[in-house]
């Protein structure tokens, strides 16, 4: 959708005068110390990232406006820079506050937050967290990872998030229930949710359940005269108008980006790996939801699972954990993996073993700069958000390790949502109409082709394939997602590799997907032009 006008920023500019190129752009002077903080905030991590990924690309986006020839130089540059710092900044947040009464009689109040961080596109999307350590500054710097993370993935959405500040293990099924749909008024009340505006999903301690309550509140109330009320969440259970794949999207989408790049030799020589799968082996940090789907694609295709890292224990086996096991166990087990007779416990230091894959899907800044030193892997996969350090990520590349950052590895999540928003919208499931016209006309040209040897004398039963038989139907709505996916992370990856070579940036992909995400933006904002 954008790549064409975002292809031709870079194509002004031979990729080596981007080196001779005098950058007049700095990094704003309070974010200058974030590159070497041991522990910065989050949202301070976020800005730094963005202002980097300006400072390389900035002579380029100057370069474009040229097409524009009644501008003059000056207001060129001004116009440049003000696009860039409308892109940088957060449009608004809410924070709000609410009472609870307690199964016990006693009265408790819950912090809530929603921040907006662009409009570009409406409506916004971003996931819903609980947590005990949401705050407004997270909640900021999420919503500002999610603006870039949809314009890296072609996803026409600008980034949103939204939290509240409990630790839902404390709270019963009532309660949490209660404060969902609390939640879910204040957003309605302050115009922060519906289909054409604010459309949250599930996050950390959320779930499909959750977003059941927040639609079913939202229909009941603001949206019930809005026909395409439904779509004012993604991530809800099939049967309340989700998608089928939604669930293991994110995981998948950590998946298919390591095979994109592992099967790339020009990455794998540069980190001195053999490209492909084959005889490789991976340690999972958090094996939640997107932990546990990346690990068993990759087991899939034959990577040996030999670390896992939980909050409540660390597994490891030499011989491979099997994810799929681990998996089901957990969730006979209340959600721990604590016992798991696949694995023995070991302690933390298990995510320093030697492995040529890491998939870090636990929290934010979890790698820093004394983790970073101690790795010992060729590839990162980050399906959390934030969870490199800026002074871990320069040490990471002088490592020589690959580091696929979370703006684009875990963007299979937003994705698949953008794909139920449509089926929402549509009011109909993928395939759902046309199911029965291929089944009934590849069952007419395999009949054709029997009765055409019969009559040629040949006696021959013709029966589909096995490959043939799960396709004759045509392309059911589970076939259309992962397809779907696959082709949007391909696209993704494709076009960070591309920044990455115009801009001579080598194993800096991070830098390289904020490019793609910003020249995205400011292609919409230039031809859209700005608010007065």
């Amino acid at each position: 959708m954008f790549s064409l006008p975002c292809r031709n920023i870079r194509r002004k500019l031979p990729p080596k005068q981007y080196l001779t190129f005098v950058r007049c752009y700095e990094i704003p002077k309070h974010l200058v110390k974030v590159a070497t903080d041991p522990d910065p905030s989050f949202y301070r991590m976020v800005e730094y990232f963005y202002h980097s990924a300006v400072k390389v690309c900035e002579p380029a986006l100057v370069e474009y406006l040229k097409k524009h020839t009644h501008f003059s130089d000056k207001k060129r540059t001004n116009r440049v820079a003000g696009i860039l710092k409308v892109m940088g900044s957060c449009n608004s947040s809410l924070q709000f506050e609410f009472p609870l009464q307690r199964k016990s009689g006693e009265y408790e109040i819950i912090h809530g937050y929603r921040s907006q961080h662009s409009v570009h596109r409406l409506p916004c999307k971003g996931g819903i967290r609980f947590s005990d350590e949401v705050d407004l500054g997270e909640v900021k710097a999420l919503a500002a990872l999610m603006t870039y993370k949809c314009a890296c993935s072609n996803i026409p959405f600008g980034g949103a998030k939204g939290g509240v500040a409990i630790d839902p293990k404390k709270y019963t099924v009532a309660e949490l229930q209660r404060i969902t749909r609390r939640y879910t008024l204040e957003l309605a009340k302050k115009n922060y949710i519906g289909a054409g505006i604010d459309v949250p999903a599930p996050d950390v301690n959320t779930s499909g359940r959750e977003m059941s309550w927040i639609v079913d509140t939202y229909i009941k109330t603001l949206g019930y005269k809005d026909l395409n009320a439904a779509a004012c969440v993604t991530g809800k259970p099939i049967h309340g108008g989700g998608i089928r794949g939604r669930v293991e999207a994110t995981g998948r989408g950590v998946f298919m980006t390591i095979s994109t790049f592992i099967h790339e030799p020009k990455y794998m020589q540069m980190i001195n790996l053999e490209p492909g799968f084959k005889g490789k082996t991976a340690i999972i940090q958090g094996f939640g939801n997107v932990g546990s789907y990346a690990a068993m694609y990759l087991e899939q295709h034959g990577v040996k699972i030999i670390g896992v890292l939980e909050y409540d224990c660390n597994l490891a086996n030499s011989d491979g954990i099997k994810a799929k096991e681990l998996h089901n166990y957990k969730m006979n087990n209340k959600g721990s993996a604590k016992g798991f007779t696949g694995a023995r416990e070991v302690g933390p230091e298990i995510i320093f073993e030697k492995c040529d894959i890491l998939i870090v899907a636990a929290k934010e800044k979890t790698i820093t700069v004394d983790v970073a030193k101690k790795l010992n892997c060729k590839i990162i996969g980050e399906g959390a958000n934030g969870p490199t350090l800026p002074a871990a990520d320069v040490i990471l590349r002088e490592k020589k390790i690959l580091v696929l950052p979370d703006l684009l590895a875990n963007a299979g999540g937003v994705t698949v949502s953008y794909f139920e928003f449509l089926k929402n919208l549509n009011h109909v499931s993928f395939g759902k109409l046309s199911i029965k016209f291929w089944r009934d006309s590849n069952t007419a040209l395999l009949d054709s082709v029997e009765k055409s040897l019969k009559e040629a004398n040949v006696e021959a039963k013709v029966v589909p394939t096995e490959l043939f038989q799960t396709m004759m139907s045509g392309a059911s709505e589970k076939h259309i997602v992962n397809s779907g996916l696959e082709y949007s992370m391909t696209n993704a990856c494709l076009n960070v590799m591309r920044a990455a070579k115009e801009y001579n940036l080598g194993l800096d992909l991070r830098t390289a997907a904020y490019i793609t995400a910003i020249e995205k933006i400011f292609v919409t904002y230039d031809e859209q032009g700005l608010a007065i």
